[in-house]
């Protein structure tokens, strides 16, 4: 069973915040060499934690998969492009996750195996990707805010964080909700983001996009001084 994890690292003082932004480019091939890893792809954040123009440039993000979870897990604790980030970060936490339903490409792959089942226990992790074409990247933008700002009023979000492999150009979320109907609500049923994504649709803003949604295994480190997930967790 195919396992994906993200991790989240946050990095204090400007030593380490330098160090973080230079392995956007040195820890590419390390990674890749990582045994068993699969696809795999390293990010900066926006500022706020959130879907934002502006970089964060003390948060940044590892994506992987793997054959299984307990080769992520050994891999994540021993290898040394992860321990690395952790000896140089603030605090970390990383989410296990099994995909349930993947639709789209990514870099013109599929990178992520969907599950026997097109429905996921709750709670229920989702990533969407996009590579926004130049010429609609004032259009997209500027449906961010609203769209953002809909998503704080959701009481069933547990997670979410916005993320770029290239700055504003190829963008991701990952966010984590309580149950499936609240997430489809606001995906389908808030004005701002339906309205989004029909302008995405009709006026073809993306040359690449994707949308897979996971089982959340389990959940490791902190952060904001918490576990997010430990509430969620609880209650399956």
């Amino acid at each position: 069973m195919q396992v994906v994890t993200i991790s989240f690292f946050r990095f204090g003082g400007l030593r380490n915040q330098l160090w973080a932004f230079s392995q956007m480019q040195f820890s590419r091939r390390p990674l890749r060499r990582i045994p068993g890893i699969g696809f795999s792809k390293l990010f900066g954040t926006g500022t706020r934690e959130s879907f934002h123009p502006l970089p964060n440039f003390s948060v940044y993000c590892i994506l992987a998969t793997w054959p299984s979870q307990a080769h992520a897990k050994q891999q994540i604790a021993e290898n040394s492009v992860f321990q690395r980030y952790r000896a140089h970060s603030a605090e970390n936490w990383t989410v296990y996750l099994s995909p349930v339903h993947s639709w789209g490409r990514w870099d013109g792959i599929e990178p992520f195996e969907s599950g026997v089942s097109d429905q996921a226990p709750e709670p229920i992790g989702v990533l969407t990707r996009a590579t926004v074409k130049l010429g609609h990247l004032r259009q997209f933008w500027k449906s961010v805010p609203d769209i953002s700002d809909d998503t704080t009023r959701e009481d069933s979000l547990v997670f979410k964080m916005g993320m770029g492999e290239v700055p504003w150009v190829q963008q991701v979320t990952f966010s984590v909700w309580e149950d499936l109907e609240t997430m489809r609500h606001f995906a389908y049923k808030s004005r701002f983001h339906r309205d989004a994504v029909k302008n995405a649709r009709t006026l073809k803003w993306f040359k690449e996009e994707l949308f897979a949604r996971f089982t959340i295994l389990d959940a490791e480190g902190h952060w904001n001084g918490a576990a997010p997930l430990q509430r969620a967790l609880s209650k399956v």
